[in-house]
């Protein structure tokens, strides 16, 4: 195993990708899974556990802002966890028994349902009125859970739809173990839309739950890439070395990014950005078949 320094450049790309992750927020190995892929010519199941480990850095300034903002329902968070973490090692156990083309090609369309989510995703106004819509059905003395944010605000709902949102979780989490994406978007659709939790909250818990269930996934990665050892380890350490103080750096600068440029506008550049670097990957594929 040998340290390098060939990957210096990804220090400015990591700070670019975890801005303009926690400025949207998807999940940040969502951007440098494929890009280890088409960029760096590494192998799939590298780029994806090197991508999540990368992303636990990432995810982790972010939660420590909805924690200090105290929006997370750690009862739901909990209750999601008990099914993400096991399907999430799953995940991870499968993408060591698929051939990495197949990988590739999950990943590809992986790519595409995330476009998709961006696409579909509700506009400001139309979240607006979910939220008054959950607060005149489930809060009030119907809601079955309260929580105090730092300034003093009251949020209450009832969570509905328990067993469709764990199955959606647990779903999500499978391919984040196996491709590094997609528990944050289901995670996002259900909580708000399905589960009738406030959009703040939804978003908090989300965050929390992605955070903890991608560092156990990025922990049954690493585990396997220590025991190969020689160059495969020595590649890991040698990317993250440069990649973690960039999403670290990147997750400061993604509010700020958040504040000027219209959520909507971003949204739907990246979903044009996904689609083209999942036509990429799957072409890639086609022509090497």
């Amino acid at each position: 195993m040998e340290l390098t320094f060939e990957f210096w450049f990804m220090l400015p790309v990591a700070i670019l990708f975890a801005t303009t992750a926690m400025a949207s927020g998807v999940e940040g190995a969502t951007f440098f899974t494929p890009t280890f892929i088409l960029a760096l010519g590494l192998p799939a199941e590298i780029a994806i556990g090197t991508g999540l480990i990368t992303e636990v850095f990432g995810f982790a300034s972010g939660l420590t802002a909805y924690v200090r903002r105290r929006l997370i329902d750690y009862r739901l968070g909990g209750a999601l966890l008990v099914v993400t973490i096991p399907m999430a090692l799953l995940g991870t156990w499968v993408a060591g028994q698929i051939a990495a083309e197949i990988l590739k090609g999950i990943l590809g369309v992986g790519l595409f349902v995330v476009a998709a989510s961006f696409l579909r995703a509700p506009e400001p106004k139309d979240i607006d009125r979910l939220d008054d819509a959950i607060e005149d059905e489930y809060g009030g003395d119907k809601a079955e859970t309260c929580l105090v944010t730092r300034e003093g605000e009251r949020i209450c709902y009832t969570v509905c739809n328990r067993t469709e949102g764990r199955a959606l979780a647990g779903v999500g989490a499978l391919f984040l173990g196996m491709i590094s994406t997609g528990l944050g978007e289901l995670n996002g659709y259900f909580l708000l839309r399905r589960c009738r939790v406030p959009s703040r909250v939804a978003v908090g818990t989300s965050v929390f739950v992605v955070a903890v269930t991608v560092l156990l996934a990025s922990t049954g990665h690493f585990i396997k890439f220590t025991q190969a050892g020689g160059e495969t380890l020595g590649t890991v350490l040698s990317l993250v070395f440069f990649t973690i103080p960039g999403v670290i750096v990147g997750g400061q600068l993604g509010p700020f990014v958040a504040d000027r440029i219209s959520q909507r506008t971003l949204e739907r550049g990246l979903a044009v950005l996904f689609i083209l670097v999942a036509s990429l990957m799957i072409g890639e594929i086609i022509l090497r078949s």
